[in-house]
């Protein structure tokens, strides 16, 4: 049942109970228009209460039904909250836990509510490109104030139930109970008390001003315009909550909607609740139960102590895991325990960290010199030179060292996982743990699922990477995996974009100007041009045949490795990292093109952006195809967190669906014909080849 009704003497309850948020689905709305219908007909009830079962009263829209047609179906969420006002018996929201969304608007609906203390109280719409569509606007302001509810509804997050309370005026909470256990017998109480209130209270009587009027949502506007450029909701967030002070209720109601209906048809819509879909699907793994059994993880070791070492070491600090770092010498180790402390102060600097928890953090980090010192961690991360040789001298120490059970993780980015799970006994142990740098600080956490990599195992690593807040995506082994596999198409596209014409800066531009976090060019002065180069040599070696512009390798020649070296495709100087056009890169350019008989050519940003992205595309459909990921959304998943591509076009496959894949595949026939790229490349994958027959999409 998804809700329940019961009497508790003269008052009714009806309880929502559809874990795990008790969402508003179809069943849940109809069982609480039932109740309403069967409270109201029944004398014997004097008034009525809702609540939630479990750890929320409600989150609002059910997943299981978003975007789907049975969300509409009556009684819809609007219906479910005009029968709760129409009802000849007070009703009383008892809100605990969690009230967002549409739950928060039922309880706006209710004519009395009461709250327990530590409840989040949110109207998260805009993070889905939406705003709240069942009266939010409307009625949160005339309750909290505009300027509150503004924020509230703009930004999305949560505010606890006692900051609410405590506002000046505020009629959002007519009671705050004593403590989450109370809440039951204080909203029975309540409930008796107002049963023989008359008029009933309805939050659309009250009124709702803005003193300030015209010249306060002027202000909102510039600031939402400034803040957002790229969504629409939050500017339309504000002229609903504008309508909300000039228009009636009902009509203000019904702009609301218009806005709301509009906006679900906008790209960005269905980018962002597309990625909301996308992050919760891909922590379930199609092959592995639900109930795999985990490990228990409750220390780590690090091997290296660099950039990527410290970063990793620092997210299990942050999460309250003790970790033993070891290197090989003592002034590797006092580098890396300098980093990290030098990571942590300026978070200190920000007030993102207060001393205590730096303290606490720091506490919780030791350091060897020693593999016997690691022996027993329960989880061991080796995060070493990108170099197989140095991978298998580690992997070979561990086998020999770590206790029975132990989970043994690479944080390689490209290398063969299968190959270094063969240099140990326990192959089933073996695991890929690919961190994005600054490690602590990037969200993605690629997991190399390897060959013989046990289920256990599996479903440890993705539970350790929720507790230290990464967004897991796994991955089966192939040379780079999902996202660095991808990105050497994309890098490929943008060295032969140079050698037909293009500067690194209009490149850079053109895909800056489309969304991306930085150009390819940029990007790579950030994570060392020499880790490509090192990629490139071993892929003349291992596929001769593939064409690679040598523009990057010629950049190499002349030490340009990036920030690092205070030069690369662009120059820097000393402490900033603002990337200067460099006239020795565009001389090194014009050089190049002369000595291979170029002619260059005017390159338009629609080229370069297409090109780039529609790379990323088709290697997407070939790594779907080798069942290197398990689904679409998981590709899209890696490009949002891991390589900065544009939250608002949902990933580069979801991005294709937008633009339509029979588009995608009339523009990469194009690019086939120019003698300049690789036309073998631009052949579309056979998965994108019938997808595009068959007029269906990746999502």
């Amino acid at each position: 049942m998804s809700t329940q009704y019961q009497m508790h003497g003269d008052v009714a309850v009806i309880t929502l109970n559809n874990p795990p948020v008790n969402g508003l689905g179809f069943a849940t709305r109809q069982g609480i228009t039932e109740g309403l219908a069967q409270a109201n007909a029944d004398a014997a009830v004097k008034a009525i209460v809702i609540t939630g079962a479990g750890k929320a009263f409600s989150g609002g829209a059910d997943l299981r039904e978003f975007g789907t047609p049975k969300a509409l179906q009556e009684p819809n969420l609007l219906s479910v909250i005009l029968a709760v006002e129409n009802s000849s018996k007070p009703v009383v929201a008892a809100v605990h836990s969690v009230a967002m969304g549409g739950g928060l608007e039922l309880a706006l609906g209710c004519h009395y509510r009461i709250a327990a203390p530590g409840c989040n109280v949110a109207l998260p719409e805009v993070k889905l490109g939406l705003i709240p569509g069942a009266g939010g606007t409307q009625r949160l302001p005339r309750v909290v104030g505009v300027e509150t509810a503004l924020n509230m509804i703009v930004s999305g997050e949560p505010v606890k139930s006692e900051i609410l309370a405590s506002l000046p005026g505020q009629k959002l909470f007519d009671k705050l109970a004593a403590s989450p256990e109370t809440l039951a017998e204080e909203s029975l109480a309540l409930a008796r008390a107002v049963a023989d209130v008359r008029p009933l209270p309805l939050v659309r009587n009250l009124p709702c001003k803005h003193p300030l009027g015209d010249a306060y949502f002027q202000f909102a506007r510039n600031t939402v315009k400034a803040m957002a450029k790229n969504y629409p909701a939050p500017a339309k967030c504000v002229d609903a909550v504008e309508a909300a002070t000039k228009k009636k209720f009902d009509d203000g109601m019904v702009f609301e909607r218009e806005l709301f209906v509009n906006l679900m048809l906008t790209p960005e819509c269905r980018a962002l609740r597309h990625l909301f879909m996308a992050e919760r699907a891909a922590s379930k793994i199609p092959d592995m139960p639900a109930d795999t059994a985990q490990r228990a993880i409750q220390s780590i070791a690090v091997i290296g102590a660099g950039t990527m070492g410290g970063g990793i070491a620092m997210n299990f600090l942050n999460a309250g895991i003790p970790v033993k770092l070891l290197e090989t010498k003592p002034e590797a180790l006092e580098r890396g325990i300098a980093t990290i402390r030098k990571n942590y102060e300026g978070q200190l600097k920000k007030g993102k960290l207060k001393q205590d928890k730096y303290e606490q953090r720091m506490a919780l980090l030791s350091t060897t010199l020693n593999y016997e010192e690691i022996k027993d961690a329960d989880l061991v991360i080796e995060a070493v030179f990108e170099e197989m040789g140095v991978k298998e001298a580690v992997f070979k120490q561990l086998d020999a060292v770590m206790k029975p059970g132990a989970i043994l993780a690479s944080n390689t980015s490209t290398l063969n996982v299968d190959q270094i799970a063969a240099f140990t006994q326990r192959p089933q142990d073996v695991v890929g743990m690919h961190f994005f740098s600054p490690a602590n600080v990037m969200k993605l956490l690629e997991v190399v699922r390897g060959a013989k990599t046990a289920h256990d195992v599996l479903a440890t690593v993705m539970g350790v990477a929720k507790k230290i807040k990464k967004t897991a995506v796994v991955s089966g082994v192939c040379d780079g995996f999902i996202g660095n596999r991808m990105i050497e198409q994309y890098s490929r596209q943008a060295g032969f974009l140079l050698e037909e014409g293009c500067t690194p800066a209009q490149v850079d531009k053109a895909v800056e100007k489309f969304g991306f976090a930085m150009g390819p060019f940029r990007m790579g002065d950030l994570a060392g041009n020499d880790i490509g180069w090192a990629i490139r040599k071993r892929r003349y070696v291992e596929t001769p045949n593939l064409k690679y512009s040598k523009t990057a390798d010629l950049l190499c020649e002349l030490g340009r490795f990036g920030q690092k070296t205070g030069a690369g495709w662009y120059d820097y100087q000393a402490g900033k990292r603002d990337a200067i056009p460099s006239q020795l890169v565009v001389d090194m350019i014009d050089k190049h093109r002369k000595d291979l008989g170029i002619t260059p050519r005017k390159i338009s940003d629609e080229e370069i952006v297409q090109r780039l992205v529609y790379s990323l595309v088709n290697e997407g459909a070939h790594i779907l195809e080798d069942g290197i990921a398990a689904r679409a959304s998981d590709i899209d998943m890696v490009y949002i967190t891991g390589y900065g591509f544009p939250i608002y076009r949902g990933g580069p496959m979801q991005y294709a669906d937008t633009v339509g894949l029979f588009n995608v595949a009339q523009s990469m026939s194009r690019f086939a014909k120019n003698p300049l790229d690789d036309a073998e490349f631009w052949k579309p994958a056979p998965l994108l080849a019938r997808k595009v027959a068959e007029g269906k999409t990746f999502n």
